[in-house]
């Protein structure tokens, strides 16, 4: 459950995820933040209407979507213009998917525009295959009454074109409180899965996708193939589903024969079970964009292990709640995961750590208050 906002006049706001629309069938990160947006400002009290659904991933590339894409726009037009909202609100804009529907529905109308998690990147210019991408999605930022953003490395960006008056940075969070750990909730799924009640756990989460998800997968597994090799006591659990899974169980046959389980896809309701179930959580995150994954471990009391790398370092403390490591550094990443195995105190510790850090700085409520704030200043 979400907790109630102070309650407040109500905004009337248009929306529209251009990357992935809300009905989207396949979970993810962006999803996840997404659906959070929509839920907290309608436990506001405020009225969110969808405008499209419309993905627009790479849509350049896609005429046979442009008929759609005018449809809507028409639709929008014609719908708004009859009941105009307060403010526009696009989630997620960038080269692969620019919103090519808000900017110009709110310049023809006189509607604020706002976007949260604009992202910026000038080397796109560069290529021919992103440079139509990249000025689509320039135009929409520049369009912008205010851009959120709730990763640093954006922020650095999207202050070379957005005034720093019209720029916020929006710290990542989630629901605290539907990640908790429950030890005898972790002890039934051991004996769902098999598992002896005295094997360290490590776990693991991600879409079986062939890209950099699966590859990270894969390489975790090698990795774990080393402890083998040095008769470490442990047991990987693997959550998740995809086209790839073959080539997964595969390989970890070969590496880690005995000791792995996969139990396949979960709903973000069993995942707070999957997690008390573990003593640290693994995903190496091969140019993580954030990772929500990272917050719902530690805010079931796990420590982490991951890359230094992308936005991993927003959500996980090193060496506090976790540990980020040097990117395909085999040997450092099996090592480390053997110490937390091996010193259960240290790993309880880190846990604890993880739980208060997700609680004092990733409560999505908290963080989405100052977001809400500036909403309303500009609706005044």
């Amino acid at each position: 459950m979400i907790g109630p906002c102070k309650r407040n006049k109500e905004m009337k706001i248009a929306f529209y995820a251009p990357f992935k629309p809300l009905g989207a069938k396949n979970p993810s990160g962006d999803l996840i933040i997404a659906k959070g947006l929509v839920l907290f400002l309608e436990s506001c009290g405020h009225i969110i209407d969808v405008q499209s659904n419309l993905r627009a991933r790479w849509i350049y590339f896609k005429p046979w979507l442009w008929l759609f894409l005018v449809f809507d726009f028409f639709q929008c037009v014609k719908r708004l213009k009859q009941n105009p909202p307060d403010v526009w609100l696009t989630y997620h804009t960038y080269y692969k998917a620019p919103d090519l529907i808000g900017p110009w529905i709110c310049k023809l109308l006189k509607i604020k525009y706002v976007i949260f998690q604009g992202i910026y990147s000038t080397k796109r210019k560069r290529k021919l295959k992103t440079i139509l991408g990249f000025y689509l999605n320039r135009a929409a930022l520049n369009s912008a009454a205010h851009v959120f953003t709730n990763k640093s490395s954006d922020l650095e960006n999207l202050r070379r074109i957005i005034s720093p008056d019209s720029l916020t940075y929006i710290k990542p969070g989630i629901h605290p409180n539907l990640f908790k750990k429950d030890d005898h909730m972790g002890e039934r799924q051991k004996r769902k899965w098999g598992i002896r009640k005295d094997c360290p756990i490590i776990l693991t989460a991600g879409m079986f996708r062939d890209d950099v998800k699966t590859k990270g997968l894969s390489w975790l597994i090698k990795c774990c193939g080393m402890l083998v090799k040095k008769k470490t006591d442990f047991h990987l659990v693997i959550a998740g589903g995809g086209k790839m899974e073959k080539e997964l169980k595969t390989l970890a046959h070969s590496h880690i024969p005995g000791q792995h389980t996969f139990v396949g896809k979960l709903s973000r309701e069993e995942m707070p079970g999957f997690y008390s179930s573990g003593d640290l959580f693994a995903f190496p995150g091969i140019r993580e964009s954030l990772g929500m994954v990272y917050l719902e471990a530690q805010a079931c009391s796990l420590p982490v292990v991951a890359f230094n790398n992308g936005g991993i370092p927003e959500v996980v403390e090193d060496k506090k709640t976790g540990f980020l490591l040097p990117v395909y550094d085999c040997k450092c990443f099996s090592d480390t995961l053997e110490i937390l195995l091996n010193n259960s105190e240290t790993c309880r510790r880190m846990g604890k750590n993880a739980a208060v850090h997700v609680k004092n700085h990733h409560d999505i409520d908290e963080n989405y208050k100052k977001f809400e704030h500036i909403l309303y200043k500009m609706v005044r």
